[in-house]
């Protein structure tokens, strides 16, 4: 596991634990405690802001749908898309051609 100078440090550790029928992996990251400090969170509250915040990364970069994200983030799909919002990313991501297809059926 993590010793207390390995700062930056990241552990995976996969097991084999039963949640809504899917395998769950573990990662376990090292944070300075003053980081927990100056975001003013417990370490629980930093692990579910980061896997929020990489939920809503993967989803914005197109590697994770939104359910997927979704799942990553621990929350419900219509609340993971609301969020999107307060982070500046766009719920929906259509191109061009998407758009004016959509605006001629309306």
């Amino acid at each position: 596991m993590t010793e207390p100078g390995d700062r930056g440090r990241i552990d995976v550790v996969r097991f084999a634990r039963w949640r809504g029928g899917s395998t769950l992996s573990e990662i376990t990251l090292s944070i300075p405690e003053r980081s927990l400090l100056a975001l003013k969170v417990t370490p629980g509250q930093a692990g579910d802001e980061l896997r929020l915040a990489a939920a809503m990364k993967l989803y914005e970069l197109g590697r994770l749908s939104s359910g997927a994200a979704a799942e990553l983030a621990g929350i419900p799909r219509c609340l993971f898309l609301t969020k999107l919002a307060d982070y500046g990313i766009d719920t929906f991501r259509l191109t061009q051609e998407e758009l004016e297809s959509e605006g001629r059926l309306a």
